[in-house]
């Protein structure tokens, strides 16, 4: 018997405004809007001006310490990053990882006190996430509180978005930069989280508000309402996921999962292995030198659309790797594709050949991220490139 489909607080306020809704990741979700334009629509709102998402499936895990160091301790040895940098108010992407340094998940730390962090993790895996951090963190004096179920979170992305939070309330965007959080006054609620965050390679802040369905409603509407002279438009899942394939954002079960490993990944950057030791490290340690596959980006040559799991092929016809996210860009008018290839055809401008419905067609290896949004008032990013989630 097929179990039913979780909603967000926000499930009826979608119906109402006529979005098409999927199951995704257990979850009843809107994957666009046809009543204001749909997906090219939304994509367009967000790179132009200012979209809005309801990511309220994604979970929220808190791991606070019972004796002084504790939670500090357990999060470092759960992630792969180093939390220790981090001051309060200040926000990281990183990932946990299996012994064999491949991905649990990947997540946002955000450090909210000296030993109290809000991990943030992907909404297919929350369950399986949840059970994982506390059976790894059972030797740290810490507890770990799955806050799931209390929020409803709300992206906000595009460069028109400090302007939307300011209608709403939030005055001071000046001063929050990128991958840093605040608590301020969203309409009439003071002391929301406010976090600098995002998973569309734009600027954007996600909003944490209390979960119950009023509340949900009248900020979600509150938001359009503030948005609607910047052309803000709400977003589903379609636009959302190829905003983060033009960023080069990964994606569970896609650019990464309990099959991929840091390295293969192109996540090295975010991976402290010097940190001492972590859930990971040791195997990491030993496959660093040994990748036999790497992540690249390509750009279709022939007319076809490389979508996910489609083989890649050499001029010979072997197969020598697979797609793992395509899409036409809406942004660069160009159908564009992430694969994994063995490192000798990822070079800029090899030539490779996607499978499309029996026939190969030529692709070509380009640099990533596919588009980089120009700095403005958020300051430098810390996410993968530009953002996350």
């Amino acid at each position: 018997m097929t179990a039913a489909l979780r909603q967000t607080p926000l499930n009826q306020a979608h119906r109402a405004m006529g979005a098409k809704m999927i199951g995704f990741g257990g979850w009843d979700m809107p994957v666009e809007y046809p009543r204001t334009g749909g997906l090219i629509a939304e994509h367009k709102a967000v790179r132009g001006g200012v979209g809005i998402f309801d990511v309220s499936h994604m979970g929220d895990v808190r791991v606070h310490g019972r004796s002084p160091g504790a939670a500090l301790a357990a999060v470092e040895h759960v992630t792969m990053n180093d939390v220790a940098r981090l001051a309060a108010g200040q926000a990281e992407y990183s990932a946990m990882l299996y012994p064999e340094g491949t991905f649990v998940d990947d997540l946002i730390v955000h450090r909210l006190a000296e030993d109290d962090f809000l991990l943030v993790i992907n909404a297919g895996t929350r369950e399986k996430d949840v059970a994982w951090i506390r059976e790894n963190t059972k030797a740290f004096d810490c507890e770990v509180i799955d806050l799931s179920d209390s929020y409803t979170q709300l992206a906000i992305q595009g460069p028109r978005a400090p302007e939307v939070l300011k209608k709403l309330g939030y005055t001071d965007t000046a001063n929050l930069r990128s991958y840093c959080f605040a608590y301020g006054r969203i309409g009439e609620l003071s002391d929301v989280l406010i976090a600098r965050t995002g998973y569309t390679g734009e600027d954007g802040f996600e909003i944490y508000i209390p979960s119950d369905i009023e509340t949900s409603e009248e900020v979600w509407h509150s938001a359009l309402e503030a948005g609607r002279e910047f052309g803000m438009v709400p977003c589903g899942l379609g636009a959302r996921n190829t905003l983060r394939l033009e960023a080069r954002l990964p994606l569970y079960d896609h650019e990464i999962s309990q099959d991929i490993n840091v390295w293969e990944a192109g996540l090295g950057r975010f991976c402290k292995v010097d940190k001492g030791e972590f859930v990971g490290r040791t195997a990491l340690e030993r496959l660093k030198s040994s990748v036999t596959r790497r992540l690249a980006g390509m750009e279709m040559i022939d007319r076809g659309i490389a979508r996910d799991g489609y083989p890649c092929r050499n001029q010979a016809g072997e197969v020598i790797g697979k797609v793992t996210s395509g899409s036409p860009s809406p942004t660069l008018g160009k159908n564009i594709a992430l694969a994994y290839l063995p490192p000798e055809f990822t070079a800029l401008g090899t030539v490779v050949y996607v499978e499309i419905r029996g026939q190969a067609l030529k692709a070509r290896v380009v640099s990533t991220p596919f588009y980089r949004r120009p700095r403005k008032e958020s300051g430098s990013a810390e996410g993968p490139s530009g953002g996350k989630r």
